[in-house]
């Protein structure tokens, strides 16, 4: 299989994962790519279990990864080398089947026989991608936008959980469990031949959104109200807040399953969208009302606003200071930072920019990718 049709199979592989749920990033891929160099694909056990341990980061995606693997890499789809793109197949089956189920030889031998038009296909769709992944969410058409939203949904966010200094029992970890080890060599005459270990706990990180719906954030707020929808996924300990002139909580109206509900009820809570900005009174409330509710242990907070602010500075300084020192990570996502030539020079962003550990921009698809592999990685 030539080297270049062997990469785009891998990628096709893992947009396959994050369609099935999986969560996959683009890193992760990479990640498959650069292991190729010691990994030989004619290993077929040993490249499955690279592609596991990279690609596959809770228990029950196992079963779906394994499916997916063996369809994908079957070893009579390899046989035709760099003449059918796998990855378009496989999406194509998937759209005339909701279930994973393996391909007939029959089936195998239609797509090899329609070559053309998969190649054709799969250079189109590759390159109105990225396109749409460059594109300012302001300057976006009705149809553009709707394929955000679906684009939102279909990649999931992971936020990392967080190390306590509390130790529980593993298989293997970084600590000697000495307790452990002398009840196991009970059972042996008090011999220690078995050894045991102990790892740090892992626990779920709160995350809260603070989303600006103000008249400067016109052209983004509709859209950022559906990705603070999307970040459900991260975390099950979600809280969300809208804020123009003050501020207003939204978790409840988030917890309807069907989004287009959810979103109608968040809008019509908020009594203040597309008015003014007062950043800092909105920060005001939130401290001294709702930080001690929902600011635990590890808690992340994501600040959406492009610091355009009517009220008063000293206060927004005093109460940034204020949010910082109660949060483990302050990120502050800002759609204009993304322009060409954008220097922050207004007198909220110069109050909040000592304070927050990520200044980020958040103005295109690729912004949202670069905001994912940020929470997936946090310690």
């Amino acid at each position: 299989m030539a080297e270049s049709q062997l990469v785009r199979n891998v990628v096709q592989f893992g947009r396959l994962l994050r369609r099935l749920g999986l969560g996959t990033t683009t890193a992760e891929i990479r990640a498959v790519v650069d292991a190729l160099e010691v990994v030989s694909i004619t290993s077929r056990g040993d490249f499955k279990n690279a592609a596991r341990a990279l690609l596959v980061h809770r228990h029950e995606h196992l079963e779906v990864f394994d499916r997916a693997f063996d369809l994908f890499w079957s070893s009579s789809a390899l046989e035709t080398g760099p003449r059918v793109d796998l990855g378009l197949a496989l999406e194509r089956r998937l759209k005339r089947t909701p279930q994973l189920v393996a391909l007939s030889s029959d089936e195998q031998q239609g797509d090899a026989a329609g070559e053309l038009e998969t190649v054709v296909e799969r250079r189109y769709t590759y390159s109105a991608r990225e396109v749409l992944r460059r594109k300012d969410f302001g300057a976006l058409t009705a149809g553009e936008e709707e394929a955000i939203r679906r684009l939102m949904r279909d990649q999931p966010l992971r936020l990392a959980p967080r190390r306590t200094r509390r130790k529980v029992s593993a298989r293997d970890g970084a600590f000697l469990d000495v307790r452990g080890l002398l009840r196991r060599s009970l059972g042996r005459g008090g011999e220690p031949v078995e050894l045991a270990w102990r790892r740090r706990k892992e626990k779920r990180r709160p995350l809260v959104v603070l989303c600006d719906v103000s008249g400067s954030m016109e052209a983004y707020s509709r859209l950022f109200l559906e990705l603070v929808y999307a970040m459900k996924t991260a975390t099950d300990r979600l809280e969300a807040f809208l804020f123009g002139t003050r501020l207003t909580r939204i978790t409840r109206q988030l917890r309807s399953r069907r989004v287009e509900q959810a979103l109608r009820d968040a809008t019509a809570a908020v009594a203040d969208w597309g008015g003014g900005t007062r950043i800092g009174e909105a920060l005001k409330t939130f401290n001294f009302e709702w930080a001690r509710r929902v600011l635990g242990q590890g808690s992340v907070v994501a600040v959406i606003s492009d610091g355009w602010d009517r009220g008063d500075v000293e206060l927004l300084e005093r109460e940034i200071a204020r949010l910082s020192r109660h949060c483990d990570r302050l990120i502050w996502l800002n759609p204009l930072l993304g322009s060409p030539g954008y220097e922050p020079l207004t007198r909220g962003i110069k109050a909040i920019l000592p304070r927050v550990d990520d200044f980020l921009p958040i103005h295109n698809l690729e912004s949202l990718e670069q905001l994912g592999a940020l929470l997936a990685r946090l310690d």
